[in-house]
């Protein structure tokens, strides 16, 4: 149950939640903010291995409004449950918490998620995200929930990709952070080659001059072979450089009039072709079934 009295607005805790929206602190403290219903939800049902071995709650504080509290009992009392430290607040400390312009009444504070690299590697992932250059929230939280919606293994976000971590990306994400392992800060030469000596066959997805048709490729019948897609900054795509890494680069057919696709749906195009091919000798099978 959240307790009877607000919290006051210049209370510590209050004060380290809202410095959270900063880059620097959220990486010296190893948290951040998850808002709204759906996320703290999420994070309150996941739990991650510590430095020891351990399992610990991955949330660790919960922020709630009185009206929040009696809507969401239920997501309340799992946090007060699962030992995180609950928060009545008043509207305008959550609205001086909160990054968005209509706070949803729940804001988690909660511990750092993502995965080392060389674990993700050990798990031998069939399907994974590689976000190289993104450097819009937004685009990299939207392409980590389609990752997850085609069934992904994993995610990898380059050194030169934006922070997951950033509140817009937790949003976009609408929860599918705490559903998948995520690896963060690698260079991409370094993601390239451990998928590869992993057995990963390696795509760029661009549709610059020289990429193979994706229908084309459906076609060969290479795409339920273990597959990483590179997927890069929405507005001039991937560097050469990183072009020149991959085994293929493979671009979306536009079949109609439209100039492009932007990231998000590019990504979900791709994710989903290589997750249709990797069902395809099981039976055709929907991938949002249960």
């Amino acid at each position: 149950m959240a307790p009877d009295e607000p919290i006051s607005p210049r209370n510590p805790h209050v004060v380290a939640a809202r410095r959270l929206a900063r880059r620097n602190f959220r990486s010296k403290e190893r948290r951040f903010l998850a808002e709204g219903p759906q996320a703290v939800r999420e994070a309150v049902a996941h739990r991650r291995s510590g430095e020891d071995g351990a399992e610990l709650p991955v949330l660790t504080e919960l922020f709630t409004t009185a009206e929040a509290a009696e809507r969401y009992a239920d997501i309340v009392d799992r946090a007060a449950e699962s030992g995180a430290r609950v928060c009545l607040a008043s509207d305008a400390t959550m609205a001086d918490i909160s990054q968005t312009v209509s706070p949803q009444g729940l804001i988690g504070v909660c511990r750092f998620l993502d995965s080392p690299f060389e674990q993700i590697l050990a798990a031998r992932p069939r399907l994974v995200a590689v976000l190289a250059h993104v450097r819009d929230p937004g685009n990299a939280g939207t392409v980590l929930r389609c990752a997850d919606a085609a069934g992904a293994d994993a995610v990898v976000l380059t050194d030169a990709s934006v922070d997951l971590y950033n509140p817009k990306s937790v949003r976009a994400s609408v929860g599918s952070l705490f559903h998948l392992p995520v690896a963060v800060g690698v260079p991409v030469e370094r993601a390239v080659e451990g998928l590869r000596a992993h057995g990963v066959r390696v795509l760029a997805a661009d549709g610059g001059a020289g990429a193979a048709d994706l229908d084309d490729e459906l076609d060969r019948g290479t795409m339920g072979e273990p597959t990483a897609w590179i997927f890069g900054n929405e507005a001039w795509g991937l560097p050469e450089e990183t072009r020149a890494l991959a085994d293929r680069v493979v671009g979306v057919p536009i079949h109609g009039r439209a100039e492009s696709l932007n990231l998000a749906t590019a990504a979900a195009v791709c994710l989903y072709a290589s997750a249709r091919a990797q069902r395809a000798s099981g039976g055709c099978r929907s991938v949002t079934s249960s």
